[in-house]
């Protein structure tokens, strides 16, 4: 396993009216984020605040490309971006357990906080397709070219962890500075991680590790 500092390269925030952040998530151009009653969105570039949708929002966010995803105490609503409407609601596996939230493979990935685990499940029924162990709390959960990486919250500690998305090993840890913890965790698709943060309100842009052929580790 490799273990490094993790690079933060920007943060943004606190935005105006968001005491929190908890899940992150990225639709291809824009940052959403939950902050309890609303979900924001920011734009990377700029970090200006662009529009927010009312909806209890504690938890992980996902994009499916389409829909956005949102952890409200015990249940996971499917949301017209555009419209702000609830489209859908699904139980969460966790019951009001849970932390991150992900699409990828065309289900849903939720982190269990205090469980250590971490769910794929249905997108339309929210039955449980198979569960991962993790040895830590489990905050954010991200997908990016083919690596499962998820976030973990303890104390004043937290880290990045990728780990095998078969048995669970921890690959790879990006180790957080004392006192910055990460709620929420999302994969810009290319060389950022934007990370949440909890109560400071903040948003966190970290640097994914550049992967090489001769690692095994490419995209696949």
């Amino acid at each position: 396993m490799s273990r490094s500092t993790a690079d933060i390269v920007r943060e943004y925030g606190p935005f105006p009216g968001a005491e929190r952040v908890n899940g992150v998530t990225y639709d291809g151009q824009n940052v959403w984020f939950a902050a309890g009653d609303k979900i924001h969105a920011f734009d990377p570039a700029s970090g200006k605040t662009l529009r927010s949708i009312d909806v209890v929002s504690h938890a992980g966010t996902a994009f499916d490309g389409q829909h956005l995803y949102q952890l409200a105490e015990d249940r996971i609503q499917k949301i017209d971006p555009n419209t702000g409407r609830v489209l859908a609601t699904i139980p969460a596996p966790g019951g009001g357990g849970d932390s991150g939230l992900t699409w990828a493979e065309g289900t849903l990935w939720v982190g269990q906080y205090r469980d250590r685990k971490i769910h794929q499940i249905d997108p339309e029924t929210g039955a449980i397709l198979r569960t991962i162990e993790s040895n830590r709390f489990v905050t954010g959960v991200t997908w990016t070219d083919g690596e499962l990486w998820h976030a973990t919250w303890e104390g004043d500690q937290s880290d990045l962890r990728r780990i095998d998305p078969q048995t669970g090993e921890v690959l790879e840890r990006l180790e957080m500075p004392a006192g910055v913890g990460v709620s929420g965790l999302e994969s810009d698709g290319g060389e950022r991680f934007f990370c949440g943060g909890g109560g400071s309100g903040k948003v966190r842009a970290v640097r994914r590790p550049k992967r090489t052929a001769a690692t095994g580790n490419s995209s696949n």
